[in-house]
């Protein structure tokens, strides 16, 4: 039986939206909870929009939903249907409205966790209508495929449409457990480090060149423990396992660790936070960018040492 061919005048917008959920996602089940649908209906609406198409959007495979060309094709023009979309809503919306709605910042799991999460407080209750949702990544987060609002991260980010904006910078410094100091003593100088054990990430995992901070003061450190987070590293390296290289906003007063070669065991990253382009002038990303460059800019001395400082505020 032959199924027939939907025109393609009944092309609906909403079908079109959920085409780019599944195809960000590359998951029926992803795009129903993003939606807040159920999976029988996503799927069906697929099927409705690959009817009017006059072929399929995507190939099923273990590891999930691949696209097929037709899918590559509708997807430059939906990404043009979506920005004009928001676009519309914004102006008609004017820009000296009230910021309401959700703003997704992702970032590393350290800055978003143990500082950036700690600091949020002051903009929701100057704007009790927005309503935060922090993604930490351990990889590149694709602004222009809508995969978050708000990016920041340590490095400036690649690709078309993106507005980015350095935003201060922070500093990292080697800390090291009381335990482990007196059980395999304190390096003199950095020419001391190779006899040492550290914690750190696990290479095969590094995504991001940014975080490979360690080799800027060690060649090849000897691992005693290491971990796609930075949270596990900090737990490792309080337990004694070995030292840590870490932000400078990561350790807070109640960490079991203390600096060593505070004066010369330093490393330097910039802070970016990108959104997408059209985007930038919207009022509720534009209240979020606003205040993380406040933010930043507020906490530069805490933020870049010295090591042993205790954050105020």
């Amino acid at each position: 039986m032959t199924t027939k061919k939907v025109p393609l005048a009944n092309l609906d917008w909403d079908d079109v939206r959920l085409f780019l959920h599944i195809n960000r996602t590359g998951s029926l089940s992803q795009a129903a909870r993003q939606l807040h649908i159920d999976h029988s209906t996503v799927s069906r609406r697929l099927s409705q929009l690959e009817l009017c198409l006059g072929g399929p959007l995507f190939e099923r495979h273990r590891t999930g939903l691949k696209p097929t060309e037709l899918a590559h094709v509708l997807a430059l023009q939906a990404e043009n249907m979506e920005r004009a979309v928001l676009s519309l809503q914004e102006e008609l919306g004017g820009t000296d409205r009230e910021p309401s709605g959700s703003v997704r910042i992702a970032m590393m799991e350290g800055i978003g966790t143990t500082f950036v999460a700690r600091h949020l407080e002051p903009l929701l209750r100057k704007h009790p209508k927005l309503r935060v949702e922090l993604v930490t990544s351990s990889s590149i987060v694709n602004v222009s495929r809508r995969e978050a609002d708000v990016f920041v991260s340590f490095f400036k980010p690649i690709g078309q449409g993106l507005a980015c904006e350095t935003a201060g910078s922070f500093a990292l410094y080697l800390y090291g457990a009381p335990s482990y100091l007196e059980n395999h003593g304190v390096p003199a100088s950095l020419a001391d480090l190779p006899k040492h054990q550290f914690v750190g990430y696990l290479d095969d995992l590094i995504q991001l060149d940014a975080v490979r901070w360690l080799d800027e003061l060690v060649a090849r450190p000897s691992m005693s423990f290491q971990s796609n987070s930075m949270l596990a590293q900090m737990a490792a390296a309080a337990s004694g396992l070995g030292l840590v290289l870490l932000p400078k906003f990561s350790v807070v007063k109640e960490d079991t660790l203390v600096p060593v070669l505070a004066d010369t065991a330093r490393v330097a990253r910039t802070l970016w936070v990108s959104v997408h382009h059209d985007l930038q002038y919207s009022a509720r990303i534009r209240a979020v960018t606003e205040y993380l460059h406040r933010l930043f800019e507020s906490k530069q001395e805490w933020l870049n040492g010295p090591a042993d400082a205790q954050p105020r505020g």
